[in-house]
C-alpha cells in the first residue's frame, strides 16, 4: 500500500515512478493545485486528485543548490573578483598616470 503525504510548501520528494526529485512550492486551497518545482527546474502545477496518485517518499534536500539554475557562471555564485595586485610594490604609485 501506498503511503500518501501531504504537500507542505518547502517539503522534498522523491517521485519514484520517475525517479525525480521535487520541491512543493505552492499549495492553493482554493484551486486545488499544487506546485512543485523539480531540481532540474522544471515546474509543474498538479491537482490534489494527481498528487493522491504519485508514487513518493520523502526526501532530502539537495545539497547542490544550483541545480535548477543550469546555467550558471562562476561568477553568479557570489564575489569571485581577484584582487588587483600591482606588479611593483615598492612604488604603489608608478602606474598612475
Amino acid at each position: 500500500m501506498q503511503k500518501h503525504y501531504e504537500p507542505t510548501v518547502n517539503d522534498w520528494f522523491r517521485n519514484r515512478e520517475e525517479d525525480r526529485i521535487f520541491k512543493v512550492v505552492a499549495v492553493d486551497a482554493d484551486s486545488e493545485t499544487i506546485e512543485i518545482q523539480y531540481f532540474e527546474s522544471d515546474i509543474e502545477e498538479i491537482d490534489f486528485d494527481s498528487w493522491d496518485l504519485l508514487y513518493l517518499e520523502p526526501a532530502a534536500e539537495p545539497e547542490d543548490w544550483s541545480g535548477p539554475f543550469d546555467d550558471l557562471v562562476t561568477d553568479d555564485m557570489g564575489d569571485t573578483d581577484t584582487p588587483m595586485h600591482p606588479n611593483n610594490w615598492s612604488d604603489p604609485l608608478a602606474d598612475i598616470e
